[in-house]
């Protein structure tokens, strides 16, 4: 069998078929064979062979990062939150104001302003605030100012309640209304007198019933200061705020609320009560209620203001000394004690024994009258003094102090024959005068 040549297998793969045999030859593929039988092609004779040129890399260009969109969701939270806290505390801070210009859920419980001469309506405000009747001092000025009644406040005493709108207040403070244009009532109470006898004082005058009136005075709690100073336990007093009752002259209206006039005399004894005085009083370290009780005392057993000093001295002595001096021993606590069973609807006989010092010891419960003010800066004076005893001659006036019992009772003696003398000559005049009469 013929052998085929490279060629023929070559031909053979391009066409993909078999040739035909003519007379025993193989047909050419192609006519014009000889293009493909070139020779092959010599790389030798080519010139001397370079290494081509680096190609030079060209720069890619950086794609650009998008940015991620940040969500807008929290900022939207924080805004939406801010907004709706700030309109919370607006509306709180204008619901406060609303309810404060209109007195709603406040108390209603008089108080007695008192308006100096030429004050502007900055001072009023002041005052109405220090009193807890307003809370916004400048919101009062500009409601004023919007009223047009800057001008128009009249000075003097005027009543209050922290539950009335600013539009009451400003009417009450620009207006004389009919109780004020009445004739006023002139009161005195004398030192040493207690809250019975003031009561009955005031009914005499027309001003109020005298029931109502101690009612009101012992219920107290009408915002003062010294209120504040009060002992919570009061069970062992007979009445709750006697010796709180300023003796003075004091002016009312006839038939006014038992809670105004209560709230005059409150005011003059807060007055009364400065700074000083509290101060002198806590370096004794007495108690407000303490400080009156002892002073009640000293109004009742001092002949004068004059004795008052040393009468203090001897109930100093006689505290201070309890070993030796268990008692005070003061004829007026026995007396008030009597007047404490005489007016108890109920006997109780602790209370009426914690008022008489004869079987207490210590200072009473609660002060037996209402002192001046030169009983309590007797107290407060602490005169320093060596006598533990004293007796006065209530017809002269005139009060023997002692440091021993023997002299004492020699004093006391002595005074017994000036009152016996006293009466006697007093029995002598009258028999006198009625010998006189008739002739």
């Amino acid at each position: 069998m013929q052998k085929k040549n490279n060629k023929d297998i070559l031909e053979n793969d391009i066409d993909g078929s078999i040739p035909e045999e003519q007379d025993g030859e193989v047909a050419p593929l192609i006519e014009d064979y000889e293009e493909y039988s070139q020779p092959e092609y010599d790389y030798t004779e080519q010139e001397e062979y370079s290494e081509p040129a680096p190609v030079r890399e060209v720069p890619r260009k950086r794609k650009k990062k998008k940015k991620r969109k940040r969500s807008r969701l929290p900022g939207v939270i924080i805004l939406t939150t801010f907004i709706f806290a700030l309109s919370v505390c607006l509306s709180l801070v204008i619901i406060a104001f609303g309810r404060d210009m209109l007195g709603i859920g406040k108390s209603d419980s008089t108080h007695l302003i008192v308006i100096p001469e030429g004050a502007t309506t900055v001072d009023i405000s002041e005052i109405l605030k220090d009193e807890n009747i307003i809370k916004s001092p400048k919101c009062f000025q500009l409601f004023s100012r919007l009223r047009k009644s800057d001008a128009s406040y009249i000075a003097g005493e005027h009543f209050v309640r922290p539950n009335m709108a600013y539009e009451t207040i400003i009417n009450e403070l620009t207006t004389i209304d009919e109780v004020k244009q009445q004739d006023t009532v002139e009161v005195t109470f004398p030192e040493g007198c207690t809250i019975y006898d003031a009561a009955n004082i005031l009914e005499e005058n027309g001003v109020c019933s005298a029931n109502d009136f101690i009612f009101n005075f012992n219920a107290g709690g009408l915002g003062f200061e010294f209120e504040n100073k009060l002992p919570n336990d009061t069970s062992l007093k007979f009445y709750r705020m006697e010796g709180y009752l300023f003796p003075d002259t004091y002016f009312f209206y006839e038939n006014m609320e038992p809670e105004q006039v209560c709230q005059k005399i409150y005011l003059n004894f807060d007055n009364k009560m400065t700074p000083e005085r509290y101060a002198k009083m806590e370096s004794l370290g007495l108690s407000l209620d303490e400080l009156v009780t002892f002073a009640s005392v000293v109004q009742k057993e001092a002949a004068n203001t004059d004795t008052m000093l040393y009468v203090a001295s001897v109930f100093w002595n006689r505290l201070r000394n309890s070993a030796d001096f268990p008692l005070l021993q003061s004829d007026p606590t026995s007396n008030y004690s009597e007047f404490v069973q005489r007016r108890m609807d109920v006997y109780d006989k602790t209370i009426v024994d914690s008022y008489d010092t004869y079987v207490s010891p210590g200072l009473p419960p609660g002060a037996i009258c209402n002192p001046g003010i030169e009983a309590i800066d007797a107290v407060l004076e602490n005169v320093e003094s060596n006598y533990f005893y004293f007796i006065a001659n209530i017809y002269t006036g005139q009060t023997y102090f002692s440091e021993t019992l023997d002299e004492h009772e020699t004093y006391q003696e002595m005074v017994e024959n000036q009152v016996d003398e006293y009466i006697a000559s007093s029995i002598a005049a009258e028999k006198e005068a009625e010998k006189n009469e008739e002739t």
